[in-house]
């Protein structure tokens, strides 16, 4: 009895045994399959599994397992046999398992339970980098974080070397080395960390491109085509000469694409070599075939019924003999709206219009171009689709659309919108994307993505001004403000917004020195339904120089004070206040395009003075302004904070009443109502040069007018050139046009009249100049501008200039040409939240006499978008 159980528990332990069978795998790991001592492998026993379970598993599905195993209940399997050895192989080729057992748990009759036993390879935690510094650190690990939580596998350990490698390739460092280790995670079971060991060794940089093959082409033309790809040179800076492989497969498409458009068809770049010359630099050659040039021949039509050949041909522009260019050819057909083929069928309803140049034939340098036109039928809009106005009103956007439902639909149309939306400064100009989308039925949806950005503006400044005390500066801008949410506390972020209306508030105050308030407002749709605008402003103003003499008085005592003021009796007794308001009503105009506007305002100002020499001419009393002002305005910027193309044209026209042509006889006061006409015009005009590189002009005058011989000009409303236009607000702003001009101090540029002079000129004879300002200026400017950032976070924009300007006290005097020369660079950053700040430097090139320093300024500074 006691050897019969012993037996049976010798069989039963011999069916329960984990039987591995050895077989090789690609690295050479070898696994055991199963098997039974009761079944030799001479003589297998066929099975039908009843239960196949998982274990050792943490994070893998185990019906997914054994689904891949391909082995399922009520299989007949043989075992030993085939079957396990293919269930372990295929577990093992998914990657993800570092060892596999398939063991046997029961054995009833001819029925057997499988169980699956896997030890899953480990995640990935986290990564330790060695070898670089930790701002790089940063930089590489933004790159390769996705990978974190993955399975490590030698799959992913490539790719992450390769990830990193091409990080310092694309700087550079084309012989970066990087070893990755794998270690346990102490902490956390089934996870492990790798050790990525960087040495990014020397930055390869050029010594020389060689060109071979280059016969047609100066060498310099075709090197200038490398923008990416440049050899070392002491004054690179922007282009560094570290060889870059992407970049130089780029350039090498910019070689054939210049060959193209020089009538080089069939040019392309046959081969390259990259040569070492040290170990760190290198000489790269390349080899240019660069083909026959080609020449227009005949140019035909087929397939256009609705327009005319000969107008077609007038659209295109290119006669034969004209050398063969596919691009600017492309460019006439599906170019620039109403200037190209495509916009004289799209523009009245032709979506589907299509304009194919075929090649018909080419013999010897001569090209036949065949121009397969498909007209197909008038599409109408039928509905707009918004999105990503997540803060602008939906009515706000669709009322400045040119494309509206019912509408055939019109590319310029299209485009014109989408510069519209761009000035209206709520949304990325970047980003503004108009679709067609094509209907079944002929008609086609319009869908507008948008981007918000933020468009409010906030000043906010102090300081310690010594006698002034505590000198600070609020102001804010809101420019997509809401009035019809202003009892609505839940839309104030941080006031309601996205009705597209104009809220303005700025304090400035200096003690009892200086004080100024201003408010506008202004709703761009009066009544919803009209691009009418309506606006309504006022402001107060307020310089006290008695302030002077009492804060010396209190530091210094009085003696000093009545010393250094001169008794109460200079400068710093006096005081200059100014008070007013505004209405304003704006119409957009259709004629001669929609890019024109017409504005008609009503002001009133009342100036206090007593003893100030803010204003020349006019030290004591009080003069009151009413004024209708006219102004005829063509806006096309096609972006606000970086313009690279279009225009601005603005023509200013102020008139006071005629009061002295009804007056009989003459008045002791005679400006206590201010009489007298203004003229002002501004214009500028964008033109894209090469690549990002933007050509800007701009021309600014004015003039003043009086309405008789008898009366004098006003001392109001004049013009002061100088500096950044802005830079003496404090004093001057009110009842003056500040006009920039860099290169020169504020307010110096001006001609003295004979008269002037004589009232200027001091005891010993000389002359000294006081900012005044001239009843005619002319301003002439030029620059070249770079962007260096187009996020509309913070756009950077780079620029070099040349302007010229100045300003006269008398129409005798006036002489366009003499002006003032100034040349220089300086950089512009946008930021939503403060506007445009400017920095210049400028050299002025005609100092003035009379003036400390002789007038010149090197540094300017502005803030805000400057008009003048």
């Amino acid at each position: 009895m006691r050897i019969q159980k012993l037996l049976s528990f010798l069989v039963l332990l011999l069916v329960t045994t984990n039987v591995m069978a050895q077989f090789p795998l690609g690295l050479g790991r070898k696994y055991d399959q199963p098997k039974d001592a009761a079944v030799s492998y001479e003589r297998p026993k066929e099975y039908t599994i009843s239960k196949i379970t998982v274990s050792g598993v943490k994070f893998l599905d185990p019906n997914t397992l054994i689904s891949v195993s391909g082995l399922n209940i009520n299989d007949k399997i043989s075992i030993p046999g085939e079957r396990i050895s293919t269930a372990i192989r295929r577990l093992m080729e998914q990657g993800i398992i570092e060892d596999v057992a398939i063991n046997i748990t029961k054995i009833e009759l001819d029925k057997v339970e499988l169980d699956i036993h896997l030890r899953e390879r480990p995640r990935l935690n986290k990564f330790v980098f060695k070898g670089i510094r930790k701002g790089e650190i940063d930089a590489v690990s933004e790159k390769v974080k996705a990978n974190k939580g993955k399975v490590i596998t030698d799959a992913l350990i490539k790719n992450i070397q390769l990830t990193i490698k091409r990080v310092y390739i694309e700087k550079g460092f084309l012989n970066t080395n990087v070893q990755i280790k794998q270690i346990s995670d102490t902490i956390r079971a089934n996870n492990a960390a790798l050790i990525v060991t960087i040495d990014k060794k020397s930055k390869v940089k050029i010594d020389d491109i060689q060109l071979v093959g280059v016969t047609e082409m100066p060498d310099y033309k075709v090197l200038s085509k490398l923008k990416g790809t440049k050899i070392k040179a002491p004054l690179r800076i922007f282009t560094p000469s570290k060889f870059i492989p992407k970049k130089f497969e780029e350039d090498k498409e910019k070689i054939v694409e210049y060959y193209n458009k020089k009538g080089y068809r069939d040019a392309q770049v046959t081969s390259d070599s990259i040569i070492s010359t040290d170990g760190n630099n290198i000489r790269l050659i390349l080899t240019i075939n660069e083909g026959t040039r080609f020449y227009y021949r005949n140019i035909t039509w087929t397939g256009n019924y609705l327009r005319k050949t000969k107008d077609l041909e007038t659209i295109l522009a290119i006669k034969k003999g004209d050398v063969y260019n596919p691009e600017e050819l492309n460019k006439k057909i599906n170019g620039i709206p109403q200037g190209d083929v495509s916009s004289a069928y799209m523009d009245d309803g032709y979506l589907f219009f299509q304009c194919e140049p075929v090649e018909v034939a080419v013999e010897g340098d001569s090209i036949d171009i065949e121009m397969r036109i498909r007209e197909g039928k008038q599409a109408t809009i039928n509905r707009i689709i918004l999105n990503g106005n997540t803060k602008t009103s939906d009515h706000v956007v669709m009322r400045e659309l040119l494309t509206r439902p019912g509408q055939k639909f019109s590319k310029t149309d299209l485009i014109e919108t989408q510069q519209t939306l761009s000035r209206l400064g709520y949304f990325d100009p970047q980003k503004i994307d108009p679709k067609p989308i094509p209907q079944a039925d002929g008609t086609v949806d319009i869908e507008y993505n948008v981007e918000e950005k933020p468009s409010d503006n906030i000043e906010l400044s102090g300081g310690w001004g010594g006698l002034q005390g505590f000198v600070g500066t609020f102001g804010v801008v809101f420019n997509n403000f809401s009035a019809r949410n202003i009892n609505n506390f839940k839309k104030w972020k941080p006031l309601p917004a996205g009705d597209g209306q104009r809220l303005a508030l700025r304090l400035q105050a200096s003690g009892r020195f200086y004080q100024t308030y201003s408010l506008s407002f202004t709703e761009p749709w009066l009544g919803g339904k009209k691009p009418n605008s309506f606006g309504i402003s006022i402001f107060h103003t307020s310089s006290d120089n008695r302030g002077y003499q009492r804060a010396l008085e209190r530091q210094y005592g009085a003696a000093y004070a009545a010393a250094f003021t001169g008794g109460g009796s200079g400068i710093y007794s006096g005081y200059f206040k100014n008070t007013g308001g505004s209405i304003t009503y704006g119409k957009r105009l259709n004629w001669p395009d929609r890019n024109f506007s017409f504005n008609a305002s009503l002001s009133y100002q009342r100036y206090n003075v007593d003893n100030s020499y803010f204003i020349p001419g006019f030290q004591k009393g009080v003069a009151n302004d009413l004024s209708m002002a006219f102004v005829l305005s063509r806006y096309s910027l096609d972006n606000p904070q970086f313009t690279r193309s279009g225009s601005q044209f603005t023509l200013n026209a102020t008139f006071n009443p005629p009061y002295s042509l009804f007056r009989n006889t003459p008045v002791t006061d005679k400006f206590k109502w201010i009489e007298g006409h203004k003229w002002m015009f501004d214009g500028d005009w964008y033109v894209p040069v090469v690549g990002k590189l933007v050509f800007h002009a701009k021309a600014n005058m004015g003039f003043l007018g009086k309405y008789s011989q008898s009366a004098d000009f006003s001392p109001f409303g004049r013009f002061i050139l100088g500096g950044a236009g802005m830079g003496m607000q404090n004093a001057m702003n009110v009842g003056a046009d500040l006009i920039g001009l860099r290169g020169y101090d504020e307010g110096v540029v001006h001609e003295l009249s004979y008269e002037e002079a004589e009232k200027l000129r001091t005891s010993d004879g000389s002359v000294t100049l006081s900012r005044m300002g001239g009843i005619v200026y002319s301003k002439y400017a030029t620059e070249l501008r770079y962007p260096v950032s187009l996020n509309p976070q913070a756009t950077i924009f780079v620029l070099g200039f040349a302007e010229a300007g100045n300003s006269w006290g008398s129409y005798k005097d006036f002489n366009p040409f003499k002006l003032r020369r100034t040349a220089g660079i300086g950089a512009r950053i946008f930021m939503p939240a403060f506007g445009m700040i400017g920095l210049d430097f400028g050299k002025g090139f005609d100092p003035i006499p009379g003036i400390s320093n002789r007038g010149l300024k090197s540094f300017t500074f502005s803030i805000g978008q400057q008009i003048r």
